[in-house]
């Protein structure tokens, strides 16, 4: 009994560090002081592609820098640089065994302007067999960092052409794909392409806390600092008297969460797992910037993901609350409840499930190869009065509360960077699956 009631009070002690050197660090003050720059009007929006993105990048790099985080890889720069390409389809060309081949059937994704290959340039032969999902297999290619030629069943003839869309989702890469609709693998094949290739320069900003023992295990702190930029009508096509989406909660909300919780850890010295707070550009066109960041890494390695988007207002549930997306995919979220026990702070699984928010922001790419990576929101989805809209300002959003939610993401994930907790990873052989909702978190209020 004593041994018992010693361990109780040396956790509670433990608990009682960790939330009296968040208190010191998190505060209302300093998170209004980030928000307030983020969100204001000299940065246009933050739209991807303009100057306004360009600095706010620059922002949230100097505060990385001034935390005292490391750049990846030692680079000695916060911003992880990449380029979209946008290719424009001029000519193409292929021959099986010297036949030709019917150049609706080819499709090639390249960001290269000229391409000539043949059955000896390398490029592994694949095939997408009858009753696969021709999307999620043609994905596994395109994102796979090799050259691939891929063999699509013919059984596919009336989708095929819906594999073109990966033209426009693609990152400046030495790296091509070539679907053909043929049942047939050729002894000989000649393939050729020409597009016009555009390239759209972009970043993420990152920031490194390496950890002590188990440095090649990675935890990650994230948000995206792109928003809508300026416009000048509404949806209805009314003139707008403000025209800068300021996105206050989408997503400056998110980022000033991650800039937080880096001095925090950074402060407190104690990660056995590498930390990674990473602002992700290109959110609000595609997703873009998460997709770059997740195949510079080997899931594997990633242990968890904090995803934190829009938490700038009350939950549903009222103030010291918040919300997991996908909840019921891994055991993530208990373990982050159970670490929060007296705090009287609540995660919740997302009210929303009709919305699909696990797959429709920056977590969705590291989710569906397994990692247990979800996203922290309050945002009430339907009912949110500026979600989207110039009156996303900072003046609508509660700086106490965002402090708190920022505190108890730090609180509950303490377990999981010192390498004592590790969620369970999302079944990827599920993720086309619909789930039930799950139970509500210990001490959860019924609506």
């Amino acid at each position: 009994m004593k041994r018992i009631n010693l361990m109780l009070l040396l956790c509670s002690i433990a608990t009682f560090s960790f939330a009296q050197k968040a208190e010191s660090i998190i505060n209302a003050k300093e998170v209004e002081r980030i928000e307030k720059v983020l969100s204001a009007d000299d940065m246009e929006g933050r739209r991807t592609f303009t100057p306004g993105i360009d600095k706010a990048a620059a922002f949230i790099a100097d505060e990385f820098k001034k935390t005292g985080l490391q750049t990846w890889n030692n680079s000695g720069n916060y911003l992880q640089s990449f380029a979209m390409v946008r290719p424009k389809f001029i000519s193409a060309a292929c021959t099986f065994d010297g036949v030709s081949v019917d150049t609706r059937d080819v499709i090639v994704v390249t960001s290269q302007p000229e391409l000539k290959i043949t059955e000896k340039s390398g490029y592994q032969t694949v095939t997408i067999a009858k009753g696969a999902n021709l999307n999620t297999e043609a994905r596994k290619y395109i994102t796979g960092n090799k050259n691939y030629f891929v063999l699509v069943d013919t059984s596919f003839s009336k989708t095929f052409n819906g594999l073109t869309r990966f033209k426009s989702q693609l990152f400046k890469s030495d790296n091509s794909v070539v679907f053909v609709l043929n049942n047939s693998e050729p002894k000989a094949y000649t393939v050729e392409a020409k597009h016009e290739i555009t390239e759209q320069k972009l970043a993420n900003v990152l920031g490194i806390i390496p950890g002590k023992s188990k440095k090649n295990e990675y935890v990650i702190f994230s948000g995206h600092y792109d928003h809508l930029g300026i416009v000048g009508k509404d949806r209805q096509g009314n003139v707008l008297t403000d025209s800068i989406y300021n996105g206050a909660n989408d997503d400056a909300a998110g980022t000033t969460a991650v800039i937080m919780l880096a001095k925090y850890f950074k402060e407190l010295k104690n990660n056995e797992r590498t930390l990674i707070f990473v602002a992700f550009t290109a959110e609000e066109v595609g997703g873009f910037g998460a997709q770059y960041f997740s195949r510079q890494f080997n899931p594997d390695d990633v242990k968890a993901m904090f995803n934190i988007e829009m938490i700038g207002t009350e939950s549903k549930w009222g103030k010291n609350s918040a919300y997991i997306t996908g909840y019921e995919r891994t055991d993530m979220g208990k373990i982050l409840q159970a670490n929060l026990e007296g705090t009287g702070f609540e995660f919740h699984p997302d009210p929303y499930t009709t919305q699909n928010l696990f797959f429709r922001s920056d977590n969705a790419t590291l989710a569906r190869l397994g990692v247990p990576a979800h996203t922290i929101s309050t945002s009430k989805m339907d009912s949110e009065p500026n979600y989207h809209k110039p009156s996303d300002e900072i003046g609508t959003l509660d700086m106490e509360n965002m402090a708190m939610i920022i505190k108890s993401v730090a609180l509950s994930s303490r377990g999981i960077i010192s390498g004592k907790e590790t969620p369970s990873r999302v079944d990827v052989s599920d993720l086309n699956n619909p789930r039930p909702a799950a139970p509500p978190a210990g001490g959860a209020r019924n609506q």
